[in-house]
């Protein structure tokens, strides 16, 4: 009789496995290796990206995105080269809240627009901990039936340590995307602290989601926020909450009755929508084609657009200005010396600012 430990194989078992010919592993390999090492050059991205190309599309955005100085180069060339066939686009910026329902809105109204042949790319920020520096990037699984849509594009992005919850290089990546053939851009904020700034600042149109029944509606009387919504949406208006949504339009309409006639020329709406049940999208969008046909019949659209880019011009000298300052080798010895002065009691913030600014004069 067998014994028991003969009849026994652990499924752990390591069976022997039919060997590759040497040639062809050997051969795939090199192709595997080659493939990984090779990079597309600027000419082949902007070749692809013009093309509609996602992934070269992609790419582009990583380089944009990356704080390699290399990468960084290449980066600039792409945008330079996609200029022309950028700012064919309308920019909505939207913000909100935290629990507003602002990925749950933008499917929606991402799902209303391709359904009417348009293309449309969702820049959604993710924030970043303060502590580990991650990102969970989570729109796109909160977004899963828009993400499958050929004409729509989703790229959440770290918001990193940018002022305002918008990632550092959202300017360029939506030229990348218009130049990609997107002819809306939805840029997604965190919707905290200094976001509706920084939005409002790239974006033809600002849209602000607010919900009733939770105190939001007393947000009405902030005035620098309502100064700069073109549209205040109240979204979950929906079941038992529809009474205390209508109320609430009420409130806002009356709110924006305080403000000055702005510069546009137009007067902000307030909309009611229940984007889970995909109710009135129609009419938040009705409302932006108004204003894009206001402002661009009183000119209004363009001198938005210019002012766009001399922000973006302010901006990028002062990112230039500080990664050139912190990267440079003689600031860098110099500032852990400072740091320790300062610990040991023997030197000001303020003077040891003063003292390191000095040196990169």
């Amino acid at each position: 009789m067998a014994k028991k430990e003969d009849t026994y194989k652990s499924a752990l078992h390591e069976q022997d496995g039919v060997e590759s010919p040497d040639i062809l592993s050997s051969n795939s390999a090199k192709n595997i290796k080659a493939k990984r090492r090779k990079q597309p050059s600027t000419d082949e991205l902007v070749k692809g990206i013009t093309k509609g190309n996602i992934t070269d599309l992609s790419r582009a955005i990583t380089l944009v995105e990356s704080t390699n100085l290399e990468h960084t180069k290449k980066a600039h060339d792409i945008i330079k080269a996609c200029l022309p066939f950028a700012n064919n686009s309308i920019r909505v910026g939207i913000t909100g809240v935290p629990g507003v329902g602002k990925s749950t809105f933008i499917e929606a109204l991402g799902s209303y627009l391709t359904g009417k042949e348009k293309k449309v790319a969702v820049l959604a920020v993710d924030p970043s901990s303060t502590l580990s520096r991650g990102s969970i990037l989570g729109d796109k699984t909160r977004m899963e039936d828009l993400v499958k849509d050929k004409n729509a594009f989703i790229r959440p992005s770290p918001s990193g340590n940018s002022l305002g919850g918008v990632a550092r290089k959202t300017r360029e990546t939506i030229i990348l995307c218009e130049a990609a053939g997107f002819d809306t851009i939805i840029i997604e904020t965190v919707g905290v602290g200094q976001s509706e700034t920084a939005v409002h600042s790239m974006v033809d149109f600002f849209l602000l989601l607010k919900l009733a029944g939770a105190g939001d509606e007393l947000q009405g009387i902030k005035r620098g926020i309502i100064e700069m919504a073109d549209a205040i949406v109240i979204n979950k208006a929906d079941g038992d909450n529809l009474k205390a949504a209508k109320s609430a339009k009420v409130e806002f309409n009356r709110a924006l009755h305080l403000y000055p006639e702005k510069e546009s020329g137009w007067s902000p709406k307030v909309s009611l929508c229940s984007a889970l049940k995909k109710e009135g999208i129609s009419d938040v969008w009705d409302i932006v084609e108004s204003y894009i046909e206001t402002t661009t019949s009183n000119s209004y659209f363009e001198h938005r657009r210019n002012d766009q880019n001399k922000f973006w011009l302010l901006q990028t000298i002062e990112e230039r200005l500080k990664s050139d300052f912190y990267n440079s080798p003689k600031i860098k010895s110099e500032l852990k010396a400072q740091i320790k002065l300062i610990e040991a009691g023997k030197t000001t913030p303020f003077a040891a600012a003063d003292y390191l600014l000095g040196l990169s004069n």
